[in-house]
């Protein structure tokens, strides 16, 4: 506006007159007006606007929130677990003849290899290895190793899960963890100080932890989980009938394709068979390797590479799918889900085979596994959205993967249930129906 001094940038003008640091505030305006035209050419606006930008707001109110922990609850665990890992390690020097350090991989070598006589599976720098799967492989061969495999296991839960939630907890009783929002490759959310989202449910033991968590005084706690929500998006994605047809009836999914891919009634599905069928659904969603499935069954590797011919046999346009999204990976340099997020695909351009495999599987799975995360971030987002358009109390204090955990006063226990019930199989339209499986109880362990 002055004819006698020359134009000067918004970044120039800040800068002399607000100081570095204000100035790099001020540069946010313009930025902002690029980066939305940026949102805006790589179609990823809506993922913004809809998804993200108000999940933020949601999952701070669930870290200030935080998560209700019986301290006394893991203190029990605690002196169990501890007892538990005593009576492990009298058994396993028992057996080895003499006490050792368990958990150095140096010593258990010596016993094992040396002592015992167990055939070495490999050797690393610093002896034999005993790592988990050298440990899977020797089980059967001798006693002390499922012994050891328990002790390593009971002493990890303590030191990780027990030990460390009683230092995580804060003065009002809560463990307030921090959720990571755009971390992962897939867009999942992320769980960190402390990670809640790898307290073990495969096992017992692992799912004891989740006892410790509880309903604050008043309240219970509603879980709703997603059921098969990646298989589901792949039968959307990939437009095959048998499998929509499967999702559409309400058959089990696994027991049909087992029927599909042994060629015999679902009646006469065993369980070994049901297993089997669920092992490759779950598996041709990440692009498994006839040897993955094969591990994963412990198999032979042939067989396993037969289950998944037969399946994609009976399943056509899942493999069509699977391919496509192969190829459309390497013409367009990325991978992209449902509601836009992209996945940069540079390993397809690798020169080294094992690296390319990784980004063809990558391929595969980035547009159902990201798109399984867009969905549960909108389901929440809505979630949210509900309860307080409805006035409620209710608060969501918990994501883990598939699974959404409110803390609910118990008079509005009926009504938050049914809205999350709605929100979540309603938050996207598929070919295939969205199902959420709703429970409460006084602990997480009762959401299950």
């Amino acid at each position: 506006l002055n004819a006698n001094r020359p134009a000067a940038t918004a970044g120039e003008i800040a800068a002399r007159h607000l100081g570095a640091q204000q100035a790099t505030a001020a540069l946010l305006f313009p930025l902002r007006a690029r980066m939305r035209r940026q949102l805006e050419s790589d179609g990823l606006a809506r993922l913004y606007d809809e998804v993200e930008l108000p999940l933020a707001g949601v999952l701070f109110s669930m870290e200030q929130e935080g998560f209700s922990v019986d301290s006394g609850a893991l203190l029990a665990m605690q002196k169990q677990f501890e007892a538990r890992a005593q009576e492990l390690s009298g058994q396993i020097y028992a057996l080895s003849g003499e006490p050792f350090n368990i958990l150095s991989p140096k010593q258990l070598g010596a016993v094992l290899f040396e002592k015992l006589g167990l055939p070495p599976q490999r050797k690393t720098k610093s002896g034999y290895s005993t790592d988990a799967d050298t440990l899977e492989r020797l089980a059967p061969m001798h006693p002390i190793v499922p012994l050891v495999q328990e002790y390593r296991f009971v002493t990890k839960l303590k030191s990780t899960f027990l030990d460390g939630l009683l230092a995580a907890r804060s003065a009002d009783g809560r463990v307030h963890t921090r959720f990571q929002q755009c971390v992962t490759a897939t867009g999942r959310i992320s769980s960190a100080e402390p990670n809640l989202q790898n307290i073990p449910v495969r096992t017992p033991l692992g799912r004891e932890i989740r006892k410790a968590f509880v309903a604050s005084e008043g309240c219970v706690l509603i879980g709703a989980d997603y059921s098969q929500i990646e298989l589901r998006i792949l039968a959307h994605l990939s437009g095959d009938e048998g499998l929509i047809a499967a999702f559409l009836s309400g058959e089990d999914v696994h027991r049909r394709t087992a029927a599909e891919v042994f060629g015999v009634p679902q009646e006469q599905v065993t369980p070994e068979m049901r297993s089997a069928a669920k092992a490759v659904n779950f598996g041709i969603v990440y692009g498994i390797s006839d040897f993955g499935l094969a591990q994963n069954l412990n198999i032979p590797v042939k067989r396993a590479g037969e289950y998944i011919r037969l399946y994609l046999e009976r399943y056509p346009r899942v493999k069509a799918f699977m391919e496509q999204c192969v190829e459309q990976g390497r013409a367009r340099g990325y991978a992209v889900t449902m509601f836009g997020r992209r996945r940069p695909l540079p390993e397809l351009r690798s020169g080294n085979y094992n690296t390319r495999a990784f980004g063809e599987r990558v391929a595969m799975n980035m547009p159902i596994q990201g798109s399984a995360a867009d969905i549960i971030k909108l389901a929440m987002v809505h979630a949210e959205q509900a309860l307080l358009r409805e006035g409620l109390r209710a608060k969501l204090i918990l994501q883990v993967h598939d699974e959404l955990i409110f803390d609910t006063p118990l008079a509005e226990q009926a009504r938050v249930e049914a809205l999350v019930h709605e929100c979540m199989e309603q938050v996207a339209q598929l070919r295939v129906p969205l199902l959420a499986e709703v429970r409460a109880g006084r602990s997480w362990y009762d959401t299950k």
